[in-house]
């Protein structure tokens, strides 16, 4: 029988992301944030204190608190595996923001010690739980642009340095474009294709050193450890194939650029970094005829990040598997290294993982009713 209360839950990390987490975590009535830490208590204390959360203090006191049974984890990617292998040592689930870990080593020790515990994975982006992309997976299991032959996405701006106060860890290992912001290309392209098979790729690096433009450290300069644009071919084991851009190089903005091409039309996707967003189709047209659009009727309803932590949650309690799993992360994680692979040896690299069935949303989940 489920226990008749919220899941607790604890977030280590109290960094820019964790408002986006905190303002939807505190909202949805089956979670209970119990504390916030940080290495900086003084900020755990700060982000506690703005979103009504009782307790705060370090990373070791929200693994201590009797409260959290499910742990996130809001870190830099080069840490990520370490503390999210800590929370699994301390007897907690975890959700991690992306990737899951920086070396697939370390992500696969995390996943073999959680299904040993009996604990479990989750790992962002959840964005692929929200209604913008749901819709669009509906449309393609229903057959809207008949059998899906191939994507197109970009991904291209100028980069995090612009407006990032401390944009360092954006720029290591882990990181660049391509781990910053792939997971949600990646993701998304994965569950409407399945798993990636193998892929291509090809790299640079702009600049080796660069400034922070914003903030109190504006004028502070740092090393780039990463290539800063990456053109990257995959082909998934169902035959589609896909060509995306991810650049931290370009002086011109196009990002939130998804489009799913099949047999009887194309489909054109939200922002795969949003939770909602308009979903079009458009057919063939006679030679010289503009393009004729229809928009797909959305469904579900929007809210924002901690919505997979939300549907972990849920699927604790109720026995079930999460969507945004520790497996689908590991093969999104695999898939990146094997691009970064190619970028440096110009050759052609084959994705060992793959990411097994990944469930829809029921169309009735509502993230604000309390169901536990």
């Amino acid at each position: 029988m489920a226990a008749e209360h919220p899941v607790g839950v604890g977030l280590i990390g109290a960094g820019n992301i964790s408002d986006q987490y905190l303002t939807n975590l505190t909202r949805f009535p089956d979670l209970h944030v119990a504390v916030v830490g940080d290495l900086d208590t003084g900020r755990a204390e700060a982000q506690a204190r703005k979103y009504g959360v009782e307790q705060w203090g370090t990373a070791g006191d929200v693994l201590a608190h009797p409260d959290v049974d499910i742990v996130v984890n809001l870190t830099v990617p080069a840490v990520h595996a370490e503390v999210s292998s800590a929370v699994i040592d301390a007897g907690k689930h975890v959700w991690s923001e992306k990737p899951i870990a920086v070396e697939r080593a370390d992500a696969r020790d995390l996943l073999d010690r959680a299904a040993a515990a009996g604990l479990r994975v989750g790992v962002a982006p959840d964005t692929v739980l929200g209604p913008g992309l749901q819709t669009a997976l509906r449309a393609v299991t229903r057959g809207d642009i008949g059998t899906p032959l191939s994507a197109q996405t970009v991904m291209q701006y100028a980069g995090p340095d612009l407006w990032h106060p401390d944009p360092e860890f954006l720029f290591a290992k882990g990181a660049g474009p391509l781990f910053d912001m792939g997971p949600y290309y990646i993701t998304a392209l994965v569950c409407l294709f399945g798993s990636v098979s193998r892929v291509a790729a090809v790299g640079s690096t702009a600049r080796t050193v660069r400034t922070v433009r914003s903030g109190q450290r504006a004028g502070a300069e740092f090393a780039v450890a990463v290539p800063t644009h990456v053109s990257a071919l995959l082909q998934f084991d169902d035959g589609g194939v896909g060509q995306s851009v991810f650049s931290f190089d370009s002086p011109l903005t196009r990002t939130g650029f998804v489009e799913i091409t099949g047999t009887e039309g194309t489909l054109v996707l939200p922002d795969p970094n949003t939770f909602a967003g308009e979903v079009r189709i458009t057919r063939i047209q006679e030679r010289g005829q503009d393009p004729v659009w229809e928009t797909v009727a959305p469904v579900g309803v929007g809210s924002g990040r901690g919505l997979g932590v939300l549907d972990m949650a849920r699927a604790i309690r109720g026995g079930v598997p999460h969507i945004a799993s520790g497996d689908l992360g590991y093969h999104v994680l695999d898939t990146m290294i094997c691009v970064d692979e190619s970028v440096t040896s110009g050759e052609t690299v084959r994705v060992a993982s793959t990411a097994g069935e990944i469930p829809l949303v029921p169309e009735d989940r509502d993230p604000f009713g309390a169901t536990l």
